[in-house]
């Protein structure tokens, strides 16, 4: 497929970068320049300026060329090989700007890239998900967001602020896991959280995360796409967003979730969203998004591209034996990251469906849970959904 055609060039830079700049070192589909070959690229960046989903943020669809103007100052020591292929502009309709995404994601994905996708509002997480639909694999899918947007799954037309809900009813479905990080009990009408609940999906409160992030790290290694509303970030951090609070993520917490998101060898679509140029203040929240991005590429370099296996002299395999289980729980770790994995069983007639699904990413905590004889949470929520 020739992704070009929904393509246009981003304005020519207005100086030259030094070679250790990532504006340096990256290739762009600038004003001039022919649409670039990205067959080589590990990384490839995708502007979206769509806000026509977005309820109360308008003017964040002109977020990308800002963004990018602060990323491409910073400098990165080894950086890995970058395409830029510009914005992509909104369609005639919302679902046109959805297609051509999704159809971008989809052919980049198949190709072994890695997206980053600069928004726009949140709903564009939407095509995100679509692209992955011919993969014929499931999913997981982690939203970094003060609340869950999911609106009343109604007829509804679809927006940033319910886009979860088209997600969750989508036919066919290829959503394995969805989880929240960084949620605010009091944007949480009970109904949604006892919905997650009923659901095996994953939450973790603002409290929790600001308590320990490292609890959030397996979430991260175990996801497929990252979406990122900026909404998360305290407003005295974040004022480039209409939906921003006054209690949310620090920055230093937001670049560490999205460095664990870039370590994650699973991730491959990382997208951030609803930064709203018109209400910055001296380019102060795109340079955070921009660091934000930074982060996840140095993630990215440092990827160890672990699986773990019974062969494997690198991990540490471990048997723990569970009163009521009906056999040990089995637990991985890595001898050269110290990261925990742990094998849930599935049913002989779904292998080919959950074979990629059932190697979790968890804890250490997950390990002293089963030494206490108890199933760990993690491991009945992943049961539970092979069923």
């Amino acid at each position: 497929m020739d992704i070009s055609i929904y393509f246009s060039p981003i304005p020519k830079q207005e100086h030259n970068f030094f070679a250790d700049q990532i504006g340096g070192g990256i290739t762009s589909f600038e004003e001039g320049s022919d649409f670039p070959d990205w067959t080589d690229a590990e990384l490839v960046l995708v502007g979206v300026n769509e806000e026509r989903g977005s309820l109360h943020n308008k003017g964040c669809g002109d977020g990308p060329n800002h963004i990018r103007k602060q990323l491409k100052q910073l400098f990165f020591a080894g950086l890995p090989s970058i395409v830029d292929l510009g914005n992509i502009l909104p369609g005639e309709n919302l679902t046109d700007t959805y297609f051509a995404l999704s159809s971008t994601v989809d052919a980049l994905i198949k190709a072994g890239k890695t997206v980053v996708v600069m928004g726009g509002s949140q709903d564009l997480t939407i095509p995100l998900y679509q692209g992955y639909e011919k993969t014929e694999q499931l999913v997981n899918l982690t939203s970094i967001d003060s609340r869950f947007d999911i609106g009343e799954m109604s007829d509804e037309p679809i927006n940033s602020e319910n886009y979860l809900s088209q997600i969750l009813l989508h036919q066919p479905s290829f959503l394995f896991n969805y989880s929240n990080i960084g949620y605010q009990t009091y944007f949480g009408a009970p109904n949604i959280l006892g919905l997650m609940d009923k659901l095996f999906f994953d939450k973790i409160r603002l409290g929790e995360v600001r308590a320990d992030i490292r609890k959030t790290e397996p979430i991260l290694r175990n996801s497929d796409i990252l979406s990122f509303d900026v909404s998360a970030i305290q407003s005295a951090d974040m004022g480039a967003c209409n939906r921003s609070t006054p209690n949310g993520l620090l920055p230093d917490e937001t670049c560490q979730l999205t460095r664990y998101a870039g370590l994650s060898e699973k991730v491959s679509c990382f997208g951030v969203f609803e930064y709203n140029p018109s209400l910055d203040n001296q380019g102060r929240s795109a340079l955070l998004v921009a660091q934000m991005i930074w982060y996840f590429i140095e993630g990215f370099v440092h990827r160890k591209n672990e699986v773990p296996s019974p062969s494997d002299r690198n991990y540490l395999k471990y048997r723990v034996p569970v009163t009521g289980a009906d056999e040990d729980v089995i637990f991985y770790k890595s001898l050269r990251t110290d990261r925990w994995w742990m094998l849930v069983p599935y049913p002989d007639s779904k292998s080919s469906r959950f074979r990629r699904l059932n190697i979790v990413p968890c804890s250490y905590s997950e390990y002293q849970v089963a030494g206490q004889d108890e199933l760990p949470d993690l491991w009945v929520k992943t049961y539970r959904k092979f069923l």
